[in-house]
């Protein structure tokens, strides 16, 4: 007789990071009174999470606090890989627009689904927020990003490799 044994399930999905949760910050292109805050964490390499905002430099603080700003998910669609899918989470309305475009970026450079969150605001910027402003801004954070999360990477591989 055969004994016949039950069927084993998968283990669940682990949420761990594949390296620790980054933490940078550098000027607001065309704006050094301006610094941009980034946390970025690469959870178990299949998902990117970046949360974004400004501060003053000096530690002034506005009178108000700083909108929520929008949440965006988006992921490459694989039917066809040169489209990428994004939708809103949380939208705030003088950020969405930056957030999207900020996550469908990082989606084609990682091809992995991408979290962003951003209350970024160009308001402060040398021009008061000008498209030239804003896509400085976003260049410059798809270029640290990149850089960081790469470098994370490479160092995640060498400790691995060299255990």
């Amino acid at each position: 007789m055969a004994s016949s044994t039950p069927p084993t399930e998968p283990p669940e999905p682990t949420m761990t990071p594949s390296f620790q949760p980054l933490e940078l910050s550098f000027a607001l292109p065309r704006s050094a009174e301006t610094q941009i805050h980034l946390h970025v964490s690469n959870l178990s390499r299949r998902t990117l999470l970046l949360f974004l905002t400004t501060t003053p430099v000096g530690g002034r603080s506005s009178t108000s606090a700083a909108p929520l700003g929008s949440f965006v998910y988006a992921l490459p669609d694989r039917r066809n890989p040169k489209e990428v899918l994004a939708t809103s989470l949380y939208a705030h309305e003088s950020t969405l627009d930056l957030t999207t475009r900020l996550a469908r970026l990082l989606v084609r450079k990682f091809d992995v689904p991408v979290y962003v969150g951003n209350s970024i605001s160009f308001a402060t910027a040398g021009l008061g927020g000008t498209v030239e402003e804003e896509l400085g801004g976003v260049k410059r954070c798809v270029e640290v990003v990149v850089e960081a999360v790469q470098r994370a990477r490479d160092a995640a591989a060498a400790a691995a490799g060299g255990s």
